[in-house]
């Protein structure tokens, strides 16, 4: 059985940091691509960032780009994104994907994602 599940979310202050792992399980996540997606109330879904599986290059929302870090630790069969510098706008529901459909699709388009976590909150607040 497919699953993806998220941890480490949590109340944060702003300035401060939080490393979000996705434990994968009933796959090898390595041979899929993975992505990283949060959603604020009120807000659409935003992909933020994703890890192809045969290239394992990265994509990073503007809005991110050289706060986040996404990376996998293929032995532990997790995903994770390390979160720096966190600001009050990057407080949402973060869930991660996969891509099993097609091990070469491109993680940046959403639709071609079909397996999803439940998500874990981030809230970054004084």
């Amino acid at each position: 059985q497919v699953q993806l599940v998220e941890s480490g979310g949590g109340l944060v202050q702003p300035g401060g940091s939080l490393r979000l792992s996705c434990a994968a399980s009933g796959f090898a996540a390595h041979y899929y691509g993975i992505g990283w997606f949060r959603q604020a109330p009120g807000k659409e879904r935003e992909e933020v960032s994703c890890m192809s599986a045969t290239t394992n290059k990265t994509y990073y929302a503007h809005s991110v780009k050289g706060r986040f870090t996404i990376s996998r630790d293929n032995a532990k069969n997790t995903a994770y994104l390390q979160m720096n510098s966190l600001k009050p706008e990057d407080t949402a529901v973060y869930r991660c994907a996969t891509i099993l459909r097609d091990p070469t699709a491109d993680c940046q388009y959403q639709w071609a994602y079909d397996y999803w976590g439940q998500g874990t909150q981030v809230t970054v607040s004084s």
